[in-house]
């Protein structure tokens, strides 16, 4: 400048676009998820249509998702059932369904050893398979409820539930009559018990 005279001008976000809020219809309850416009503009910026975008810690998707949208190839690669369910049903959401899972549970005795070796696993792995989003909370302290469905009536806006407890063991009478209380505390319409 002619002067020797600097004008300062302070950035509060380089990127401009805002953090996700848990109030906002993106939001899944992943604490590290990114919006995922951030996502589109690095891929956008790096990569080419057909380019694969490689995402080895994916948590709820946001990288996959992205990656997907702009017509990239992707690996998206996680440890948590939780994950590959958020990421499968972002997936689904999206209208995809050309995309490989591997490290699922194919038969009875793959879901058996996973209900042993960890029963978390196994309760996200099986909420996954029918949809239902797990409810959160710490360890053990789900009060009786492990995923939850939500659907409408024909004509009717008002959502109803379905809630769903996941057992890793042999089921016993008492699962039933749980879920029954769960059911009526709730005012749920439907309850499941896998």
């Amino acid at each position: 400048d002619e002067g020797g005279y600097f004008t300062m001008v302070g950035m509060r976000d380089v990127w401009g676009i805002p953090a996700l809020r848990g109030n906002q219809p993106e939001a899944l309850g992943y604490p590290t998820q990114k919006p995922v416009a951030i996502l589109e503009r690095i891929i956008e910026a790096s990569t080419e249509p057909g380019d694969v975008v490689l995402d080895p810690f994916c948590g709820c998707g946001t990288a996959v998702a992205a990656s997907e949208k702009l017509g990239r190839r992707w690996i998206g690669i996680d440890i948590a059932y939780l994950a590959v369910s958020l990421i499968k049903s972002r997936l689904t959401a999206m209208g995809s369904s050309a995309y490989k899972v591997l490290g699922e549970p194919t038969t009875t005795e793959d879901a058996a050893q996973l209900a042993a070796d960890d029963p978390y696993q196994f309760q996200w792995w099986a909420l996954g398979l029918i949809g239902a989003r797990p409810q959160e909370g710490k360890k053990g302290a789900d009060k009786g409820i492990d995923g939850r469905l939500y659907f409408f009536d024909e004509g009717n806006e008002t959502p109803k539930q379905v809630v769903v407890s996941v057992k890793a063991g042999k089921v016993q009478a008492s699962h039933v009559r749980d879920l029954v209380g769960v059911l009526q505390r709730e005012q749920a319409q439907i309850g499941v018990l896998i």
